[in-house]
């Protein structure tokens, strides 16, 4: 999802094309061939191929700068790095029961487990700090560490777990972003 919304905020033109994951097919010679990791998203660009979604968005934003998707001070584009990081390495329990299949199906999980609670109260101790008071974004101005926390705590709220109402709201509003809401919006798979 970062990927794409780094591509459609700095109004690159990109061909998407869907990897079957539940056959498979990251594991074929062709896509293993391109995707060193053997993950998605690969981006291919001229003849290098990346792969880890983090890594892309900071490549598109430095070799494409003239639109950024990170903040300009290199204080809070660290930090927004760290959050990126934080949020794919940590919080396993939330991603184990509140898969992206909530946020793009529709589907519920069950009441959370004590583990997966514990995660949340540190996902929403952490977005509250970061998260200036008044402020729609976390530095100011939007940078794609807001889609990605965004992300993080819509799998709480379209579950209809409990969220604090100013980290609902900011995800919320996060989530109207025009490139969010072409994501969301793209036709996906019957589950």
């Amino acid at each position: 999802m970062s990927v794409f919304v780094t591509l459609r905020e700095k109004r690159l033109p990109f061909d998407l094309s869907t990897v079957d994951l539940a056959h498979g097919a990251n594991h074929e010679t062709d896509y293993a061939a391109r995707s060193l990791t053997r993950r998605v998203p690969t981006l291919m660009h001229e003849d290098f191929a990346l792969s880890e979604s983090s890594a892309i968005t900071e490549y598109l934003d430095e070799t494409f700068p003239e639109i950024p998707v990170y903040p300009r001070d290199r204080h809070l584009r660290a930090r927004a790095r760290q959050v990126q990081a934080w949020l794919r390495s940590d919080l396993l329990p939330i991603r184990q029961e509140r898969s992206t299949e909530v946020v793009f199906y529709g589907s519920r999980g069950a009441p959370l487990s004590a583990a997966a609670e514990e995660a949340a109260q540190k996902l929403f101790s952490a977005a509250e700090a970061l998260l200036p008071a008044g402020s729609p974004n976390l530095f100011g101005e939007w940078c794609i560490a807001d889609t990605d926390l965004a992300l993080m705590l819509n799998r709480l709220v379209l579950n209809g777990d409990p969220v604090p109402q100013r980290l609902k709201d900011y995800a919320g509003r996060q989530w109207q972003r025009p490139a969010v809401q072409q994501w969301v919006q793209l036709e996906r798979p019957p589950l």
